[in-house]
């Protein structure tokens, strides 16, 4: 506490620019920094008057790093196109069989994993298969007992009025005779009154 005091009472007292790090023995961080300025400007000027470069070390491992991902990539490209045949005229007959037997394994990894999808494709449809026939056969079981029901009651309603609608049917409209009985008996003298019409 007392250190970043002093920088605060340097910073007003002699109207300085004062940037504070410090890093406790527990590893605790702590900064100060004048309220003009700002820590990166501080390293700024640090770095202009004193002709040193604080960034260079940083600089030059991240270059590194680009550079050795640089190189993968392009090992990893190569790869790509000699698994596709291309530029093999570079490779020696001990890499040829190395890429040839990378090569045969993979195929056979492929083509373990397209019968594998075959299979499961032809399980999946034989089990639908199934499902259509069981449901086909229900359907014929419904149908035989739709028509057994259907003659066993054509078989109990046959009768006058059957035989009639049979007639009916044939064109046999003269099978039907009409007369007239009178609802009110005491008007049939009149010639008045409603009848009925009947199916003799």
């Amino acid at each position: 506490g007392g250190i970043f005091k002093k920088a605060r009472e340097l910073t007003v007292l002699c109207d300085a620019e004062v940037s504070l790090i410090m890093f406790s023995s527990t590893g605790k961080f702590c900064e100060y920094c004048s309220p003009s300025t700002t820590t990166k400007k501080i390293f700024d000027r640090y770095q202009q008057v004193s002709g040193t470069n604080l960034w260079n070390t940083q600089y030059e491992k991240m270059q590194s790093i680009l550079k050795k991902v640089k190189e993968d990539n392009n090992k990893l490209r190569k790869e790509i196109r000699q698994r596709m045949g291309e530029d093999l005229d570079d490779l020696k007959i001990e890499e040829l069989r190395g890429l040839e037997q990378k090569l045969e394994s993979s195929v056979k990894v492929v083509r373990e994993r397209k019968y594998h999808v075959i299979n499961t494709q032809t399980e999946t449809y034989k089990k639908k298969l199934r499902s259509l026939h069981e449901v086909h056969a229900n359907l014929l079981r419904e149908l035989d007992g739709r028509d057994e029901n259907e003659e066993y009651m054509l078989g109990e309603t046959r009768g006058p009025d059957y035989e009639s609608a049979i007639g009916m049917a044939n064109g046999g409209s003269h099978i039907f005779a009409f007369h007239v009985q009178p609802c009110q008996p005491n008007l049939q003298d009149n010639g008045y009154g409603c009848h009925e019409l009947r199916l003799a």
